[in-house]
């Protein structure tokens, strides 16, 4: 099984509501960025992103905090690529003890998954 992982801290551009709440839509960028990824290595091409099947948030994000997005994929079909996601919180701020204090979770928390399915047409798949 394929795997992609990235991680990236999430900034102040990314707050989208009161209190530096991140914008649950920047989780699906991140998906996206991952399906790429994943496609690249399969296929030797972006392909597209066609749909998704479900998608959970679970937990929310802020800025500051550092997620992890993981990208699987689960199944092959002639040009479809069903994928699994998840992404984890894996640093998160800490302003209640200070502006700048940070803390590395030892257990990650989920804060979305999803499963969708990308595509790689024919004529454009270089890897066999």
């Amino acid at each position: 099984m394929e795997e992609t992982v990235i991680r990236i801290r999430m900034s102040c551009h990314d707050a989208h509501y009161g209190g530096n709440l991140v914008d649950g839509a920047r989780m699906l960028s991140l998906f996206g960025d991952v399906a790429t990824e994943l496609l690249i290595k399969h296929d030797g091409d972006e392909g597209l992103f066609r749909a998704y099947e479900s998608v959970e948030f679970l937990a929310p994000v802020y800025a500051g905090d550092y997620i992890e997005a993981v990208g699987h994929i689960v199944e092959t079909g002639n040009t479809s690529r069903k994928m699994t996601f998840e992404a984890r919180k894996v640093i998160m701020q800490k302003p209640e003890i200070n502006e700048s204090a940070a803390e590395f979770l030892e257990k990650p928390v989920v804060v979305c998954r999803a499963v969708g399915t990308c595509v790689v047409p024919k004529n454009k798949q270089r890897k066999k």
